[in-house]
């Protein structure tokens, strides 16, 4: 994974409705934007641009099915990036470990 992506993942994360919609669309084999927008306090603009950030974050996929988006979690882009913020974390821990 490449330091662009790392950082589009982290930003994505970082926004508390983005993580509550990646949390709820999880909890489930896939959600509409009408169910994500039924959420307390998310508009169907809102929706729309977190859902964008996700999809180019790569965490979530976005399908058409007539007149409805579906959006289903992918798991394995988290597990990718929380591998990638591990190896990071043995890296630093082996370069406090060297003598100056």
């Amino acid at each position: 994974m490449d330091r662009q992506k790392i950082e589009r993942i982290s930003k994505a994360l970082a926004d508390r409705t983005r993580l509550r919609i990646l949390e709820a669309i999880n909890s489930r084999d896939h959600m509409n934007c009408a169910q994500i927008v039924s959420m307390r306090g998310v508009t169907p603009a809102t929706v729309s641009h977190h859902l964008r950030i996700l999809q180019d974050a790569g965490l979530i996929s976005c399908e058409r099915q007539g007149q409805f988006v579906h959006s289903k979690a992918l798991p394995e882009a988290l597990e990718d990036y929380r591998q990638e913020l591990s190896g990071l974390a043995r890296r630093k821990k082996k370069k406090a470990k060297r003598p100056t």
